[in-house]
């Protein structure tokens, strides 16, 4: 069966999409790109903490989504989980080697947004109007 150019771009179109869906990179930028992500590396760049900790820390992070967060951050060995055996018994999160090779990303990308935010919220607002 011939296909037409347009017939060809489509279907070159749709595996493209597809690679991408798969690429192990988008998969990591993916939970990289979230701010819940970037703010609980963050805190863990400072100490180890309990998750109640971080979540005094992160204001307006649900437990659902800081849960979640941590989990996939440790799926990824990004930061690790540690259970204390104290009385009462309590678990730390910590950032692995992998998460502190991370992290003067993370604060290159914290001090960029930290200097540009004027002109950011300034950008916001004439785009409001």
């Amino acid at each position: 069966m011939t296909l037409t150019a347009d017939q060809r771009r489509a279907v070159a179109k749709d595996a493209y999409a597809d690679y991408l869906a798969e690429c192990p990179s988008r998969q990591v930028l993916e939970i990289l790109a979230t701010k819940w992500t970037t703010l609980v590396l963050l805190q863990l760049s400072e100490q180890p903490l309990r998750h109640s900790e971080l979540r005094a820390r992160i204001p307006g992070a649900s437990q659902k989504m800081l849960t979640e967060t941590l989990r996939l951050l440790e799926r990824d060995g990004i930061v690790g989980r540690e259970v204390k055996q104290v009385f009462p018994a309590h678990v730390e999160y910590s950032l692995s080697a992998l998460g502190e090779s991370l992290m003067p990303i993370v604060w290159h990308m914290k001090d960029w947004a930290d200097a540009n935010m004027a002109e950011v919220k300034h950008r916001r607002m004439i785009s409001a109007s």
